[in-house]
């Protein structure tokens, strides 16, 4: 068993390091996609929202970066085309939203799906005993479990 310099089996991180990237990849279309609701919202709600949509990419921002760093702590190199995210991200884009309805259920939506990625890396970073990207995964899951709720009362959903 050969460790990296942080300790960690050099499989396992590798594993980890691609699951990292279809993260990084799929954080990069949520970030895009709240770019852009934050841009083209309209409506009576349009002042709240597009604060609120600021406040989401600024966050997304910040993670995309957080995971690309992680992937380079374990070794591994980070996506960075927009080639490699079209080809990689499942998270569903979001075009001409200007619907404030439609805006929030791409939110809800992405966020499902980034849920359960970071979810299976949770599982591989725990089985890898990789506390720095479990704790990461842990801190992202407990931020977006409550954006979900909060954007379902906004819908006037149950979760």
């Amino acid at each position: 068993m050969k460790l990296n310099s942080i300790g960690l089996e050099t499989d396992k991180s590798q594993i980890i390091s691609k699951e990292l990237n279809l993260l990084l990849a799929n954080f990069q279309r949520y970030y895009q996609n709240l770019r852009g609701i934050h841009w083209n919202i309209k409506g009576k709600r349009f002042f709240d929202l597009h604060l609120k949509f600021e406040e989401l990419y600024t966050d997304a921002n910040l993670k995309v970066d957080m995971i690309a760093e992680r992937i380079l702590t374990l070794g591994g190199v980070p996506l960075h085309t927009f080639e490699d995210y079209i080809e990689s991200a499942s998270v569903p884009v979001g075009k001409n939203i200007t619907k404030d309805d439609d805006a929030i259920r791409l939110i809800v939506d992405s966020l499902k799906e980034l849920l359960t990625i970071e979810r299976g890396i949770l599982n591989a970073s725990d089985e890898a005993n990789d506390e720095g990207t479990n704790s990461m995964m842990s801190d992202f899951i407990t931020e977006q479990e409550k954006t979900v709720w909060m954007m379902k009362a906004w819908l006037a959903e149950e979760i």
